[in-house]
């Protein structure tokens, strides 16, 4: 069993801290909010500081809002790299759990390289649904040899583990997999608006588009969601509007058009501008609402 650090509790990460430690792992645990006496009643140790924990675990993971979040846990005051060890023949393996910047992540992994320890970027994918139930996806970059090692760790937290290449690649892949999934809500909320202002029951047509090719994860989870008007996350806004940002200043670096996405982003800056940060992202529904001046209506049966 190896002993690990775990830096950010919230709706995300402490149902994951919570299946490493029930996994019989020792965790030494970290967030800005506080610890939850839940998780140290279950065996977790308080630490007082990112440093802290790194002083303790072998395997220090990350997860975290955003890429300035996750700079400051590592290389701040009192940061994750204070609490490295300086043995040469001790190699500790940040694992970064967040959504961030790929550019942002290889040059982490660089700096901490020079440290003598190892990186890896691990950004997953199911949210909170997915994190209580140990069900993620998680998408890895890192060495195959850090792979390796990280893996059993990362398979009590999900489903699927899949090493997507060198560091860097797990945070393209999660950046590939925000577009696919904002576009995905944006349309399912489209398409149950249109069929209620048509006056028909969008619990019905969610029901019958479920059984053909419009099937989705977002059309099962959040098309239930609009329905029934429950925007509490989930998986936040402007987490998502962070995500896009990301994946549209890559697209720009890269010279890539990516004119959906931008069009889901504004939708988001939408929300954001009428309070919704801490909205779940199926709230999209509410601009879309605004525009045609209806809401959906769940018929009565």
């Amino acid at each position: 069993m190896a002993t690990i650090g775990f830096i950010g509790l919230g709706i995300m990460g402490k149902p994951m801290a919570e299946h490493l430690i029930k996994g019989g792992h020792r965790l030494f645990l970290h967030s800005r909010s506080g610890v939850p006496a839940d998780l140290v009643a279950l065996g977790g140790s308080a630490a007082s500081s990112p440093e802290e924990v790194a002083r303790h675990a072998d395997i220090i993971i990350t997860m975290l809002p955003d890429t300035p979040d996750v700079e400051k846990v590592l290389f701040g005051e009192h940061g994750v790299a204070d609490g490295l060890q300086s043995d040469p023949g001790r190699s500790q393996i940040i694992v970064d759990m967040s959504s961030i910047s790929p550019l942002a992540t290889r040059e982490f992994a660089v700096r901490l390289n020079a440290l003598g320890h190892d990186y890896a970027d691990a950004p997953v994918s199911g949210g909170d649904i997915g994190a209580q139930n140990a069900t993620l996806t998680i998408m890895v970059g890192a060495s195959k040899t850090v792979f390796d090692r990280i893996q059993p760790i990362l398979a009590l937290m999900g489903k699927s583990v899949t090493h997507i290449g060198d560091v860097g690649a797990g945070q393209v892949c999660k950046v590939a997999n925000q577009i696919v999934v904002s576009s995905a809500i944006e349309a399912v909320a489209e398409a149950l608006l249109f069929a209620s202002k048509a006056g028909v029951d969008p619990a019905k047509v969610r029901q019958a588009l479920l059984g053909g090719f419009a099937a989705s994860k977002a059309l099962e989870v959040h098309g239930q969601r609009m329905i029934e008007r429950r925007f509490e996350p989930g998986f936040r806004i402007e987490l998502h509007h962070k995500d896009l940002n990301i994946a549209l200043q890559s697209a720009a670096e890269l010279g890539v058009s990516l004119p959906t996405t931008a069009t889901v982003r504004e939708l988001f800056s939408a929300c954001l501008a009428h309070g919704g940060a801490k909205w779940d992202n199926s709230a999209i529904v509410k601009m879309l609402e605004k525009l045609a001046n209806h809401e959906i209506q769940k018929h009565p049966e």
